[in-house]
């Protein structure tokens, strides 16, 4: 349990990171107002994990925050088409990867969700709340992604000339 929590918190760790980057980017932007929200929600849940593992008796690992942290901040080197200022890409790119962070802490809150009917130091309720949380998440940032997508991957209009196959 301490290695898969740990590594859970680890990830917790970039999510936050990637989620405070994204916010910041997002300044003044349609996505503002919800990626402010999201950033604020998983850096409360990260707290949230910290807490049930001391309650489980399972000791935070440093190196795997750092660890946690690093991997992001490399993360951010990958090239997104320009070399100084953000692309639409990177948005798009980093709203992908909180999606995937997302689906990972939902699933160790279904995990915890199911040993809490056995173990009591683990509420039932904090982990339904928990896993509403982590799901409404993923319906925002689907929707963030759909409407980033649109802007982020245009095509130029072309005059259909009738020459195709289904002419």
């Amino acid at each position: 349990m301490g290695i898969y929590l740990n590594d859970h918190l680890a990830g917790a760790t970039a999510g936050v990171e990637r989620a405070r980057h994204l916010a910041k980017a997002s300044r003044g932007t349609a996505l503002s107002p919800a990626v402010d929200l999201l950033a604020t929600e998983i850096a409360q849940d990260r707290e949230i994990l910290k807490e049930l593992m001391r309650r489980l008796d399972v000791p935070v690992r440093r190196y795997k925050i750092c660890a946690g942290w690093l991997l992001e901040r490399a993360g951010r080197l990958k090239s997104n088409g320009r070399v100084v200022r953000r692309s639409p890409l990177s948005t798009t790119v980093e709203l992908e990867a909180l999606r995937m962070g997302v689906t990972g802490k939902l699933a160790v809150w279904q995990t915890l969700r199911r040993l809490s009917d056995t173990e009591d130091r683990l509420d039932p309720r904090l982990c339904d709340d928990l896993l509403e949380r982590a799901e409404r998440q993923l319906q925002t940032l689907e929707e963030l992604h759909l409407q980033q997508t649109t802007v982020t991957f245009t095509f130029p209009t072309r005059e259909r000339t009738g020459t195709g196959a289904g002419s």
